[in-house]
């Protein structure tokens, strides 16, 4: 088996040489340091990761814990990590915490007992005791996808990385509304995600850039799951003026409101449009197929994973948050018509979205839909 003293003396470098590049504990030229990745390569050298964490006290490993990974968003995110540390010479650690802040908490403890160098976390509906817990054993760590405020004193604790949500969720409404119309509907996701209460955010700047007058009775939570949305659904077509069109707040939100419509035989788009955040592979298999937000996962890991390294290098840089704008997915089941072909803007196709502002005005209301 090839040792550090072989590939030093193939590569024409000395011993040290070869641990600074395996070890990033000193710059190396990039000639010399890829004669030494040529020379691993050649002679086949496996380093020793475990000796090598006892002299770095760095292990080059990296926590995730994300819920609900079955669900294509967070598998994306999921993909987006791993392939970004890889590229810079990391393992990943994957933990569930199921949305629970007493799991949350233990398999925080538990990554952080494999002694990963840092975290990259999707916090709860109630992050309490998890950020206490990063915060007391000055955990590095990046909150992923939620959120959570800044402390009163000014100061922020940790690194976010997150897609905006407010905005597109804004752009869904305007857009129903621009096509007539009146009784527009939010199923929301679970109350206390950062993620719920801004998209509720964005619904409201909708109603009222539309000129709409907000009805309570058009909001509900379908709590971030399926059967939730199913049931919210349900309630929603049962009131006595029901909504002529639909927004979800998420993919799996999305499946359980198109359950509960088919149970009840009714049509997309033509007895009630649908918008949906989050857009996903088979989106656009459906008839008709769904208009969406969709959000950069893969790019949210990455980027995430990029902040976290940084962190690892600048300890006391100041924490900052970083949202990356969503793209609108213009399909059919909002009830615009399929667009033809050759018309220059393919229908299904993804346009960058920016905040609402006086110099790019929301769509005009026009029409009724009764």
């Amino acid at each position: 088996m090839a040792t550090m003293a072989d590939v030093a003396r193939s590569a024409g470098v000395s011993v040290a040489t070869v641990s600074h590049v395996l070890n990033g504990t000193r710059p190396v030229l990039p000639h010399t340091r890829q004669a030494v990745l040529d020379a691993m390569d050649e002679l086949g050298y496996t380093p020793n990761t475990l000796a090598r964490s006892l002299v770095t006290s760095r292990t080059r490993s990296i926590g995730l814990a994300v819920s609900a990974i079955s669900n294509p968003y967070f598998t994306e995110i999921l993909q987006g990590v791993e392939a970004a540390a890889l590229d810079h010479g990391y393992s990943l650690l994957i933990a569930d915490p199921h949305d629970d802040p007493v799991h949350e908490r233990k398999v925080v403890q538990l990554l952080h007992e494999r002694r990963v160098d840092g975290m990259i976390v999707a916090p709860s509906a109630d992050p309490g005791e998890l950020l206490a817990y990063l915060g007391r054993h000055k955990v590095p760590a990046v909150l992923l996808d939620r959120v959570v405020d800044s402390p009163a004193d000014g100061s922020q604790h940790f690194d976010q990385v997150c897609a905006d949500s407010a905005d597109p969720v804004a752009r869904l409404v305007t857009h129903l509304a621009g096509l007539g119309h009146r009784r527009i509907a939010l199923i929301a996701g679970l109350p206390g995600l950062s993620t719920t209460s801004e998209r509720l955010t964005g619904y409201r700047n909708g109603i009222a850039a539309a000129g709409l007058a907000h009805d309570d009775h058009l909001v509900v939570h379908g709590d971030s799951e399926s059967a939730g949305a199913e049931q919210a659904t349900a309630a929603l077509l049962s009131l006595a003026s029901p909504p002529t069109a639909l927004v979800t707040a998420n993919n799996a939100m999305t499946i359980g409101a198109l359950r509960a419509l088919r149970d009840r035989g009714l049509s997309v788009p033509d007895d009630i449009a649908l918008c949906c955040f989050d857009d996903f592979a088979w989106a656009d298999l459906f008839s008709p197929r769904l208009t969406a937000i969709a959000q950069p996962s893969r790019d949210i890991g990455a980027e995430a994973v990029r902040v976290l390294l940084d962190r690892l290098a600048s300890p006391e840089r100041p924490a900052r948050t970083v949202r990356l704008p969503c793209a609108f997915v213009h399909r059919t089941s909002c009830g615009c018509a399929e667009q033809p072909r050759g018309s220059g803007k393919p229908e299904g196709t993804a346009e960058p979205l920016t905040s609402a502002s006086p110099e790019q005005p929301l769509p005009s209301v026009k029409g009724t839909v009764s």
